[in-house]
């Protein structure tokens, strides 16, 4: 059954008409209260002068008033509505609606209504004359005349149309620079007095507030009001401060392998070294406290954006890692930099390069016959700059213009640091490093371009190694090995800077079919190559004859990169962000995996220490938390936005881009049900705590719902949940599974008896004390602090509670994972900030035992999986709204 009317019932006269009286109620109750509040500062004056003076004056009789409401503080006199800040919602125009996004069904005629004005959370606006009571002490306004006019929908403006334009160029000012708050709370308006704030019922920054009942802040000028639960009786009852629980990187899921180059090495201590996103990774293959297979990380978290390449030190200690350029959550740049740091301290060393590198670090390579006295860099500027530094001292030797196409790779020869060779887009370079050797700026770098002769140019060149005789081989996109011997200069042209050779190819040899995406040195003078459409491993012997070969299998990708590991272990990176370890004789078996495009969908397992991911490389992925290993996965066609679990954990629902949503058995990976609502994308599935029901939130405006049988595999329609004016974001079930409460994408928060039919609740005052199985809705009474001063509405992506209700993680849009005590009702509440994603983050989700946070990087593809220390845990209380913190509330913790 349908819990609403459909949009097209009723004709547009009946829609425009019913339109107009609620904006003309919402008009009368905003005198109305105006009138109250003016009454009720007025009296409190009387009450404040001097016995003397109030003996020689008469007040007016005051209006009869019921009881205060529950919650209402002790300090607010019940037949008294205290005036808090004022600002004037008709002065701000409504946020335009994204494109390409339905308006969605019309709010149906008449119905009842909620306290203090007629106005829905987020802006809405809708009344009848038979509106159902609201809290006790607000006044009510008669039934005005009805109006012919047509009023804008979710707009209470009274002005004529020659006045628009004069709002609008209000709108910056009177929108989200600052979400502003109940009267009660002067932290957002400078510790300011409210009755001797300045401006009064015309001011553009005014709004009238009940005292003890609700809250308010805006998002893009948009109001949005909650109501504070009766057990509140006072704001600063609730916690300050950060939470004493912490946050500790335990796992990176996923390797930046399919679009960057120089990303893996073995060091010293025998650990892999590679990245993604904002993190270096230290990994020990097998042995490490993950289990078999699973091995151990440590992390470099010393960038600010994300990595691109990496260099280890001839001492196999010392690493360099570039970065890209980026921005900061003000849109202030962020410089690239190469950081030189101790693998085993994880301590940085040296920070080269701060301002003199453009976009980012495109290749580096440290020298190797002095000992890596010197470093080479590349930037990813239009002329790509060749620069050389000295590493002790973090100074620049020398700089030049490399070349206007892209370069793939760059290195020192291992005999001769002043020969340096670069190679990518239709070229192979040969520099020549001549003077000032150690005096900043006074070395000269002169170039001799490869010449292919009879042999056909390729497009790209991407790698090339240094053999033991002095030779250099490099491989091409044609899928050919070319050889590149010394021979005399030209004496025509001779060389600048004292440089008496140069290269020429010398041999050719068709090694794969496609490009050649790696090169690799063995320890035994043999060199390995990889391709990239065969996926073939190939080791060639002196001569280039080839010895022994290996396929990677189609599922990894092709080869990206490869390292030689103890004895004849070799460790393979692939272009779908996998790595491999094994040999060519035995084969390859991946222990590293993760997405290769953007992440939204993550669900955790409710009894086991497992979840789900889901994203736009149309992967669905079961991870193995414990194991820190990939379960199983399968493809799902389609991009998947959204999945969750079913109570029992048997069966998992998984929401697709097209209006598809499908339920998979968890452990035969079987689909049970597969179902369409609507043609849009659905951004959010939930089952009730019982698992009897499923909510479906779709980009239509609707949320579907189900009755689930006991075992989670069939599904019948239930009801439409129909009323809101955009798209679903958010959603969460009470913990009796009878209601829904939702957000969506103009902020409006609204709540529905599903068990009565679907219903939607006008009178939300009433849903304040209503206990909610989780908390996901990024907008609420419980979670307003989250937001950050002067948001548009798009900075959090995602929220959740812990489950033993003790804190709040948040996603937001500047690659940061937050963590917040709950609840979280205080305006621009500290919280402790934690680094690591290089992309906006998707969501975060507390595991069963509240053990572990995970969170997604979206563009990054990056699975992070976050120890929760200090406290938390299975079987602790609840915390309570009088919990002392053990922190101080002044500012957020960086992490």
């Amino acid at each position: 059954m349908d819990g609403a009317a459909g949009p097209g019932e009723g004709s547009t006269q009946e829609a425009l008409l019913s339109l107009s009286r609620r904006l003309q109620v919402q008009e009368e109750e905003m005198e109305l209260v105006k009138a109250a509040l003016a009454e009720a500062l007025r009296l409190l004056r009387l009450q404040s002068l001097p016995a003397t003076l109030q003996g020689t004056v008469t007040p007016a009789p005051i209006r009869d008033s019921p009881a205060a409401p529950p919650g209402l503080p002790p300090t607010c006199s019940p037949s008294l509505v205290s005036r808090g800040t004022q600002t004037e919602p008709e002065t701000q125009p409504l946020p335009p609606r994204p494109s390409g996004l339905s308006n969605g069904p019309q709010a149906p005629p008449g119905g009842s209504e909620e306290p203090g004005g007629s106005q829905l959370e987020g802006g809405g606006s809708s009344s009848s004359g038979t509106g159902s009571p609201g809290p006790p002490g607000v006044l009510k306004p008669m039934q005005p005349p009805q109006r012919a006019d047509t009023p804008r929908r979710n707009s209470s403006s009274s002005s004529s149309p020659s006045e628009r334009p004069r709002q609008k160029l209000s709108r910056k000012a009177a929108s989200s620079a600052n979400l502003l708050l109940r009267s009660g709370s002067t932290e957002s308006r400078g510790g300011k007095d409210p009755l001797s704030s300045p401006g009064g019922p015309g001011s553009r920054r005014s709004n009238y507030n009940l005292e003890g009942i609700s809250v308010k802040m805006f998002l893009r000028g948009r109001p949005i009001t909650m109501y504070i639960p009766s057990g509140i009786r006072s704001l600063e009852e609730l916690p300050i401060g950060p939470p004493p629980e912490t946050l500790s990187l335990d796992w990176v899921y996923g390797y930046r392998g399919r679009d960057s180059r120089s990303n893996l090495f073995v060091l010293r201590s025998g650990e892999v070294v590679y990245f993604i996103a904002c993190v270096v990774v230290l990994y020990r293959p097998g042995g490490g406290p993950g289990g078999p297979g699973g091995g151990g990380q440590r992390h470099y978290r010393g960038h600010s954006d994300c990595v691109r390449c990496l260099a280890v030190h001839p001492d196999g200690v010392r690493v360099a890692s570039g970065q890209t350029a980026g921005v900061d959550k003000d849109g202030k740049p962020l410089q690239p930099v190469v950081h030189v740091w101790d693998s085993e301290t994880l301590l940085k060393l040296q920070e080269i390069g701060l301002g003199a590198f453009e976009r980012g670090v495109g290749a580096l390579a440290f020298s190797v016959v002095d000992q890596g006295a010197f470093l080479c860099v590349v930037d990813d500027s239009n002329e790509h700059m060749l620069s050389i530094w000295d590493c002790s001292r973090g100074s620049k030797l020398a700089e030049i213009k490399s070349t206007n196409d892209s370069v793939l790779a760059v290195g020192f020869s291992p005999r001769d640091s002043s020969c340096i060779v670069t190679s990518g887009k239709s070229h192979v370079h040969f520099w020549n490093w001549s003077g000032g050797a150690g005096v900043p700026g006074n070395g000269t770098l002169t170039r001799k371009q490869g010449v292919f002769g009879k042999y056909k140019k390729p497009k790209f060149i991407p790698c090339f190694v240094f053999l033991p005789d002095g030779d250099i081989l490099t491989g091409d996109s044609e899928g050919h090995i070319l050889t590149w011997g010394r021979s005399l200069s030209d004496s025509k042209t001779p060389g600048r800077g004292g440089a008496k050779e140069t290269y020429g190819i010398v041999a050719q040899a068709h090694a794969h079919e496609g490009s050649i995406f790696a090169l690799c040195l063995r320890r035994d003078g043999t060199v390995l190559s990889g391709g990239g459409r065969d996926r073939r491993l190939v080791q060639w012997g002196p001569g280039l004859v080839v010895l022994q070969e290996a396929e990677i299998p189609e599922h990894f990708g092709a080869v990206r990169a490869i390292a030689e590991g103890p004895g004849s272990e070799l460790l393979v990176g692939t272009t779908k962000n996998a790595l491999l370890r094994g040999d060519l004789a035995q084969g390859f078996s991946p222990v590293i995996q993760g997405h290769t495009d953007e992440l939204w969908g993550l669900c955790t397992h409710p009894s086991q220490n497992r979840f789900l991911t889901c994203g736009h490389d149309r992967q669905l992925c079961l991870w193995d938390g414990e194991g820190h290993a990939l379960a199983w996965s399968i493809d799902l066609k389609e991009t998947g936005l959204c999945a969750d679990f079913h109570p029992s954990g048997a069966v998992v629902a998984v929401g697709l881009n097209t209006g598809r949503w499908l339920v998979l058995d968890t452990e035969t990976r079987e689909i049970m049900s597969d179902v369409t609502d609507g043609n849009e994308q659905l951004s959010v599935v939930r089952y009730s705590p019982d698992g009897m029901y499923l909510a479906i939130g779709s980009h239509d405006n609707m949320i579907y719902i189900y009755s689930i049988s006991s075992d989670g595999a069939k599904s019948s329609r239930f009801g439409r949940c129909v009323g809101h004016s955009s798209f679903i974001t958010h959603l969460d079930w009470s913990k009796d599974g009878n209601f829904i409460m939702s957000n969506s994408g103009d902020y409006e928060i609204l709540y529905w008896d599903v068990a009565a039919g679907c219903k939607l609740l006008r009178n939300r005052y009433e849903s304040r004390d209503r206990e909610w199985s989780t908390y996901t809705c990024v907008l609420g009474f419980h979670v307003y602090g989250v937001w950050p001063d002067g948001s548009d509405g798009t900075d959090i992506n995602s929220l959740c509670r812990s489950h033993n209700e003790r804190v709040v993680a948040v996603a937001d849009d500047f690659c940061k994972v937050h963590l917040f005590q709950y609840p979280c009702a205080r305006a621009k509440a500290p919280s402790r900030i934690y680094a690591g994603h290089g992309s906006h983050v998707t969501s975060v989700r507390f595991t069963h035992d509240d053990s572990h946070l995970v969170s997604l990087g979206g563009k990054d593809a990056s699975i992070f999986q976050w120890r929760v220390l200090g406290a938390g845990g299975v079987g602790l209380t609840p915390a309570t709204p009088s919990r002392t913190p053990s922190l101080s509330p002044a500012s957020s913790l960086d992490v």
